[in-house]
């Protein structure tokens, strides 16, 4: 796993990248009226092709404004964005808007959380991935991308996708319309797919039909795939590596395992000690994780997560406050950005958190 500091870093000659996606110091800022929204603020992360990475983290931590800034989604915005990103050895922050465009769509795609709203309800199904095709292969002709259209709506698993290819979004079920999404990212054979919530708002059953078509199209395609969440569940099913996102910061990021069986940031054991079992009797309540999430224009000043962190004393009120703390290596890749003291997370863990789990 590469370093993911916030420091900048030195871009290193293309021949020396081996990460497929490389984002570097990622900072997108949105100036408003009542002040300046860090939604993401000097994230970095790398992923390879054929891995999956989680991002996971409560609602207004920087997840899906990571992944718009890598397909680019904020250059028509007020928004200010710095750092690199990576892609295959281009610098998506450098490329041209033109450059961006044959990008987006062919070697990288996106699954939208919303697939009723992402989707257009003037246009069949087929239409709009015929046009997905069709704007990347100009030479494909309507009735060969057609079949390409029927093609994939069977490979993600939609009956009879003759007769569904000239249906209308509203036509089709939830879980359905996700996967006829799954087909549109796909029909480029992206190297890079980004899924925002995929399953959200789908019954289980449905969630893990979608997980296993997801696994099976990358180990087909051998695509990378950030996974974005607030499921750790899903996240435990698909994703190699975690990264767990505060205030828009990284405060964690290690391999799945580590991170589920030894968690070293209060806040991924907040979110741990939240989430419900199915593999043994639970004796007491659910414990959420105390307040709510800071505002991206007032971050609080030292560590974000201070004011709802119940270990301050550990480490004193005034350095919470006041320092913020860098995203250190723990041991064995596993980065963590708190300020207590390695040694003593994890007897605070095994003492006290662990029981709860």
């Amino acid at each position: 796993m590469t370093d993911t500091t916030s420091r900048p870093r030195t871009p290193a000659p293309a021949g020396d990248r081996t990460a497929y996606l490389d984002v570097r110091d990622l900072r997108v800022h949105f100036p408003t009226d009542d002040g300046l929204v860090k939604a993401v603020d000097g994230l970095s992360f790398a992923i390879e092709r054929g891995q999956t990475i989680g991002i996971v983290g409560e609602s207004g931590s920087g997840k899906s404004v990571t992944s718009q800034a890598i397909l680019g989604l904020h250059r028509r915005t007020r928004a200010m964005a710095s750092g690199q990103i990576w892609l295959d050895g281009e610098d998506l922050m450098t490329v041209s808007d033109e450059r961006m465009r044959e990008l987006r769509g062919n070697k990288m795609a996106m699954i939208f959380q919303d697939p009723l709203s992402a989707l257009h309800p003037y246009y069949t199904i087929g239409a709009q991935i015929i046009e997905a095709i069709r704007v990347h292969h100009p030479d494909t002709s309507k009735q060969a991308a057609k079949t390409r259209a029927i093609e994939l709506l069977g490979l993600v698993g939609i009956p009879s996708p003759a007769r569904r290819v000239d249906q209308y979004p509203h036509e089709f079920s939830g879980g359905m319309r996700q996967r006829a999404m799954i087909a549109m990212a796909l029909s480029n054979d992206p190297s890079l797919l980004i899924a925002d919530e995929p399953t959200t708002a789908l019954d289980v059953t449905v969630q893990a039909q979608i997980l296993d078509l997801m696994r099976k199209l990358q180990q087909e395609f051998g695509s990378a795939i950030i996974m974005i969440t607030h499921d750790l569940g899903v996240v435990a099913e698909m994703a190699d590596e975690i990264l767990v996102m505060y205030g828009g910061k990284a405060v964690e990021h290690s391999s799945v395992d580590e991170v589920f069986y030894s968690p070293q940031h209060p806040y991924a054991w907040g979110l741990l000690t939240s989430m419900p079992r199915l593999d043994r009797v639970r004796q007491a309540r659910l414990e959420p994780v105390a307040g709510n999430p800071p505002s991206l224009i007032n971050v609080p000043p030292g560590c974000a997560f201070h004011p709802r962190c119940t270990y301050r004393a550990e480490v004193g009120e005034d350095r919470c406050r006041t320092v913020v703390p860098t995203l250190d290596d723990a041991g064995g890749e596993h980065l963590v950005r708190c300020h207590i003291l390695p040694h003593r997370r994890s007897e605070l863990f095994a003492a006290d958190v662990k029981p709860r789990l």
